[in-house]
């Protein structure tokens, strides 16, 4: 491989000037990286083309490469725990923050299926999507996921039920499920549900319980009436 970057005093510089001879300076556009192989490269070029009146001594070529390595290493250890970091992500619900096409932040959750790497980057697949792990937003804990979970499919059924003044017997089913729920429900969880979705459900059980009380006593008078009058 041959090098294109001119070299003064045993340096490589970056600026070359334009082939039509004109003389005008054009700037190269550096590497985002550079690895093992380029550097090495460049530490030959520096010794080929150093100043045999000024060599530069061992001691700094050691120095320079000793530098790199260290920079390499740490690029390499940096890799590994984003890749470690995400495989440990694998199986929970995670939430990634990207960017829209207009600049707006775009949310996207779901569960990590599984994890890749390309090059130095770790990659999550969500809902058959791939995302950088640096796109990573929030983790989601496993009891607040039940909790919300079992929050939303609560205020669901609350919300399907009639108003309270149109509630009859035929909803007593659903409101005895709703009680078992929310009687299986821990502190925590019962946090999700809001105060309004609260009381507007214990409005429902009080409904409710006058309801079957009402329909109780009319039938245990009906009863008593039939026996009257056999």
């Amino acid at each position: 491989m041959s090098l294109a970057a001119p070299v003064v005093d045993g340096k490589v510089v970056q600026n070359t000037t334009a082939a039509n001879g004109t003389g005008a300076a054009k700037e190269t556009k550096a590497n985002s990286s550079m690895d093992k192989d380029s550097f090495l490269q460049l530490l030959v070029a520096q010794m080929k083309y150093q100043d045999p009146m000024e060599p530069q001594s061992n001691t700094e070529y050691v120095a320079q490469y000793a530098q790199f390595s260290e920079l390499e290493a740490m690029q390499n250890l940096s890799s590994n725990m984003d890749l470690q970091r995400a495989t440990g992500l694998v199986g929970k619900e995670v939430v990634v923050k990207t960017t829209g096409a207009s600049g707006e932040p775009v949310y996207t959750q779901g569960k990590v299926d599984f994890v890749s790497s390309e090059g130095s980057k770790a990659y999550m697949t969500i809902n058959g999507k791939k995302f950088s792990i640096d796109d990573l937003d929030s983790v989601m804990d496993d009891e607040y996921l039940n909790a919300t979970s079992l929050a939303t499919s609560f205020i669901t059924s609350l919300n399907k039920l009639p108003r309270v003044t149109s509630l009859t017997s035929e909803y007593k089913d659903v409101i005895q499920n709703l009680k078992d729920v929310y009687n299986d429900m821990s502190v925590y969880q019962r946090g999700y549900l809001g105060d309004d979705n609260i009381k507007k459900y214990k409005e429902y059980v009080d409904r409710m319980d006058q309801i079957l009380a009402a329909e109780k006593n009319s039938a245990e008078n009906k009863a008593a009436d039939e026996e009257e009058n056999a």
